[in-house]
């Protein structure tokens, strides 16, 4: 099954090109042109993954990670920010905003693929169940009288 990524992004031109790329190593793209939109797509379209660019009109990129990130439905949606903000500090501010990863502009369409699939890939990932750990340990050790 085709994952479904929202890409969040004003440029027309870039918009179109991260799309196609997209497209073409299989993905279904959604597209926002703005951060109020990130925030209500993603609530009501519930994608596999968002690609944020940070720069946006309405509400920047930070401000709507930081909202997708409060609402219980979105949370745990991944979030790769994918931005021409490259000064220092600017990854440690995605991340810090609830980014997962950082790709800085210009990229390939493998770099963005790759970042893509490793967050699909931890997302997805098996969560240990505290329970089933706390048993076996409690059950598997030698009692004491």
């Amino acid at each position: 099954m085709r994952k479904r990524v929202l890409l969040v992004e004003d440029h027309p031109d870039t918009s179109d090109i991260i799309q196609r790329e997209l497209s073409f190593v299989g993905y279904d793209v959604l597209i926002a042109e703005n951060g109020l939109q990130a925030v209500a797509f993603a609530a009501h379209l519930l994608p596999d993954a968002i690609v944020m660019d940070m720069k946006l009109p309405k509400l920047n990129g930070h401000e709507a990670t930081m909202r997708i990130r409060e609402n219980p439905k979105t949370a745990s949606i991944p979030i790769l920010a994918a931005t021409a903000l490259t000064g220092p500090g600017e990854r440690e501010k995605c991340l810090a905003a609830g980014c997962n990863d950082y790709l800085a502009k210009p990229f390939t369409y493998r770099e963005l693929d790759q970042a893509l699939r490793k967050l699909l890939e931890q997302a997805n990932a098996p969560k240990e169940k505290v329970s089933e750990t706390v048993e076996t340990k409690v059950g598997s050790g030698s009692e004491r009288s």
